[in-house]
């Protein structure tokens, strides 16, 4: 009886293993909206993670963006943030994957529209393991530069 027991757990831990690797960003990216300014830019404190100091920020940067165009900002949404994410369309991420996949390249376009500037001395915080680092940051995100490189780029209308 131990032994099919055994056998069930480790077929349903594999199974929820296979489909976490399956997507290809986390449902719920942790994104905080801090307020807007006057340009249409929105500050934002984000979470990544990474193997290193280099690659946690740099998944910060990518998940703020991620957000704003997949997901909108919902938490602490009282600042004055806009909710509603770029993109409205049902599966968007698998119709223009090959777009997206070019955008969130390392070093790819995406960096033009997130900025580190409004972030303050001694407001990182970040955990270490041996696995790797999770960090968070304060970033600001230009939406309204971003809305319109995908409306020019026929992304959305």
């Amino acid at each position: 009886m131990k032994k099919i027991l055994f056998a069930i757990c480790a077929l349903m831990g594999l199974t929820v293993n296979v489909s976490a690797q399956g997507s290809a960003r986390p449902i719920s990216v942790s994104v905080e909206c801090l307020g807007v300014e006057m340009d249409g830019s929105q500050t934002l404190r984000v979470a990544g993670e990474g193997r290193n100091r280099s690659d946690a920020r740099e998944q910060c940067k990518k998940n703020a963006v991620w957000a704003v165009i997949f997901y909108g900002v919902r938490e602490k949404a009282g600042n004055g943030c806009d909710v509603r994410p770029l993109i409205m369309e049902v599966n968007a991420q698998e119709r223009y994957e090959e777009y997206f996949n070019r955008f969130f390249a390392d070093g790819g376009p995406y960096l033009d529209y997130v900025s580190l500037r409004d972030t303050k001395r001694g407001s990182t915080e970040h955990k270490k393991d041996k696995i790797g680092a999770t960090y968070y940051l304060t970033v600001r995100v230009l939406r309204s530069q971003l809305k319109a490189r995908l409306k020019e780029d026929n992304v959305i209308d």
